[in-house]
């Protein structure tokens, strides 16, 4: 017999957790292939894990409402194929390693806590707020990190003489053994030891809790999905230099077209057309034309993504929000666009997204005029550079000039505000970019067929 460990898998980039919300199966219970073995919830998504392989559930290693680290190791399949070898199995073993204990019952609210894998193999490190897509730490190295109360941020910090740059043992006690001699901040001495600069949170004092008197309050406790999306709000903010420009722009074409042929649309092609779909395909046009706005960072390194995948804020019946992203953006003309744009904001709202279409985002879209709100200021969907947010189309007056003169007339407008990172996006880009999705949107082509 051979045993199979199922793995929480990893839901979004800057995921790092889920929680289990109930088990289909139980321990001596039999699992067919892509049989739905447990539901598990994100603040992203809520979604159904299947069974990597047919076989018997041997041990359950959490219960329902544990919150499990992304790449544990969650349960354990027994199928009837025979057991791999010792010697074919790939291990990278640290010196004088022991089998970490598995955490349970993670607090969500305490961000880029370190968790510790079950198994003795290297373990991919991924921060919120820094990303190295190259360095893998052993669980001995987690584990004593963890005990040091070490983040992820002073971790990444930490100069390694191991393989690739790996952190070892050794370097870890002797970091620590310096660092505890050292009152000051500590990521600062990180920084200084490995000549970094980038670290996000730079010693960012906890604001102290506020205590109320009387008997005139509330006292309302963050559920599971607010606590974490609220660590994914300050840790952007804490990560990114937020900057925000607005503009406006007349779409009385665009508003005009839409509402004169969204019918005969709906019949021809069975989708209903907002104006969604049109904003996409104004943004996917101005990332074509400003490619380093499609970036993210890591370290010092800017790295520029060739796929165009757009990310759609979307509104839940509970009043959260998922970001949905359609892949490959540039590959859809509109009506590809809207059909997308139906498809994936119907199943959020159901519950039925995969974990692969919130993954992988480049860009994000929000439309807050939906709320009937003008303009907003939005939070970077990190590790992205910037968001858009579209505000609501308002028939407004407007000057413009005809040969008799000036005339003030009725036109729609709209505000569109985008928040971008200023450590890689100045005023000029981030203007410029913004500019051309108002000029792609009042240059819409109203002569078009649906």
């Amino acid at each position: 017999m051979a045993k199979v460990d199922l793995i929480m898998p990893k839901l979004g980039e800057s995921i790092m957790e889920a929680t289990i919300l109930e088990w289909h199966k139980k321990p001596g219970d039999r699992v067919e292939l892509d049989e739905t073995i447990l539901e598990i919830a994100t603040d992203k998504v809520d979604t159904e894990i299947p069974s990597p392989v047919a076989g018997t559930v041997k041990e359950i290693l959490f219960e329902k409402d544990d919150i499990v680290a992304i790449g544990t190791v969650i349960a354990i399949i027994e199928t009837e194929g025979k057991a791999e070898s010792d010697e074919s199995k790939e291990s990278v073993v640290e010196e004088e390693i022991e089998t970490p204990t598995i955490p349970k019952k993670q607090t969500p609210s305490e961000p880029e806590k370190i968790e510790t894998p079950p198994k003795e193999v290297p373990q991919k490190l991924e921060s919120q707020s820094q990303k190295d897509v190259n360095r893998f730490y052993s669980p001995l190295v987690l584990n004593i990190a963890r005990q040091e109360q070490i983040q992820f941020a002073e971790l990444n910090l930490i100069e390694g003489t191991g393989a690739n740059g790996r952190v070892t043992k050794k370097d870890l006690t002797s970091y620590i053994a310096t660092r505890s001699e050292q009152p000051s901040d500590p990521y600062q001495f990180a920084r200084s030891k490995s000549e970094s600069i980038n670290s996000p949170q730079q010693g960012v004092p906890s604001p102290p809790p506020v205590s109320y008197s009387g008997d005139n309050v509330e006292i309302i406790e963050m559920d599971r999905m607010r606590k974490l999306i609220a660590d994914h709000m300050v840790n952007s903010k804490r990560t990114s230099a937020h900057v925000t420009s607005f503009i406006e722009a007349d779409v009385t074409e665009l508003f005009a077209w839409r509402n004169k042929h969204k019918g005969a649309f709906e019949k021809k092609h069975g989708q209903k057309i907002t104006v969604t779909p049109i904003f996409i395909e104004a943004v996917v046009k101005a990332l074509r034309d400003f490619p380093l706005v499609n970036v993210s960072v890591s370290g010092n390194k800017i790295i520029r993504k060739k796929d165009i995948n757009i990310g759609m804020a979307t509104a839940l019946p509970s009043g959260n929000l998922i970001v949905p992203v359609i892949k490959q953006a540039d590959d859809f003309n509109l009506l590809g666009l809207t059909k997308k744009v139906n498809d994936l904001a119907t199943r959020a709202r159901n519950n039925k997204l995969k974990p692969e279409e919130i993954q992988d985002g480049t860009f994000t879209l929000t439309n807050v005029g939906t709320f009937g709100n003008v303009m907003g200021t939005p939070i970077i969907n990190q590790p992205q550079v910037a968001i858009l947010a579209t505000g609501a189309i308002r028939k407004m007056p407007s000057v413009i000039e005809t040969k008799k003169g000036d005339a003030i007339v009725i036109r729609q407008k709209m505000f569109l505000s985008l928040s971008y990172d200023h450590r890689v996006v100045d005023g000029f880009l981030g203007g410029s970019f913004l500019k051309r999705i108002a000029d792609y949107l009042e240059g819409f082509d109203n002569t078009q067929t649906i």
